[in-house]
């Protein structure tokens, strides 16, 4: 994962090696190395087109200590590369960054909800079933909706998934998402769980019935959290998803899955930059307990 994005990175900080100045024409063939990895990893041309500009702007002219002190006090010499390549990770960093890991939980007396949306094939419900089980690990008390009534063995899905995680799944045949939300949230403060994660129906592709669906049920219940399931692999294309579900939906964050597969990971870095919304969780593999809190500072 981002091996491509590494890749150019390795690139510039070869060409500086052993020089005791950075001049505005290495800084510019060092860039020229990150940009054409950064756009060969999926990044958004224009994310691109910034985050060089920044680099740019930061790295020339700037007089570079060449001593500093490390976590143990100790004094270390510092090259100008390594000037050049701390100001890359830093913009790396804001670039996905700042970190907000956090759902809009209430107190334990009150049901929370969380509306899980996603195209088909995401990894929707799977994430589903991690996140209750991170959130059961946390000392709450979730209960899944299974609001996804159209695709078949979605509902057997799920419910596979809660009775592994210990969750109870809510479904009622014949009813609409919305009305089956409604009740789901009814059933929980009966049953006095304190988290609602709904799972919804996904579709290949956009369309306005599961646009106009996915609004349906966000006014029925107004849930506390939207995130998105993002499948990293689709690249582009799940920045651009993430736009237009953010514009209907305006979403609270992003979970990204399938990033421990050989994806161009470009969507991680576009995604954040392009909606301004935050990355929340990543999704890396297939089992249960495999949903990891977003570090920035660990991808960078």
């Amino acid at each position: 994962m981002l091996e491509t994005v590494s890749k150019g990175f390795r690139s510039a900080k070869n060409r500086l090696a052993g020089k005791t100045e950075i001049t505005p024409e290495l800084v510019d063939e060092s860039l020229r190395d990150i940009r054409i990895s950064l756009l060969e990893a999926d990044v958004a041309f224009d994310v691109v087109k910034k985050f060089v500009a920044r680099i740019r702007e930061k790295a020339i002219g700037e007089v570079v200590a060449l001593t500093t002190t490390d976590k143990q006090g100790r004094k270390i010499r510092v090259s100008p590369g390594d000037h050049f390549i701390k100001v890359c990770h830093d913009e790396l960093e804001s670039l996905m960054g700042p970190v907000d890991t956090s759902l809009k939980l209430n107190g334990k007396d009150q049901t929370s909800g969380i509306m899980m949306v996603g195209l088909q094939g995401s990894g929707k419900t799977t994430t589903v079933g991690k996140l209750a089980s991170k959130l059961s690990k946390e000392g709450r008390k979730p209960l899944l909706i299974a609001a996804d009534i159209y695709r078949p063995a979605a509902v057997d899905q799920l419910k596979v998934l809660g009775e592994r995680v210990g969750v109870p799944v809510y479904f009622e045949p014949d009813l609409q998402p919305p009305e089956l939300a409604k009740r789901g949230y009814a059933a929980a403060r009966q049953q006095g769980r304190d988290v609602v994660i709904i799972d919804t129906a996904g579709r290949l592709a956009i369309d306005e019935e599961l646009m106009q669906e996915l609004e349906a049920i966000k006014a029925a219940v107004a849930p506390d959290n939207i995130l998105l399931v993002c499948d990293a692999m689709i690249g582009q294309d799940s920045v651009r998803t993430a736009a237009e579900f953010d514009r209907r939906l305006n979403l609270d964050g992003f979970i990204l899955t399938k990033l421990d597969g050989d994806a161009r990971g470009g969507a991680a870095l576009s995604i954040k930059e392009v909606t301004g919304k935050p990355i929340k969780f990543l999704g890396m593999g297939e089992s249960l307990d495999r949903l990891e809190e977003f570090r920035p500072s660990g991808l960078a």
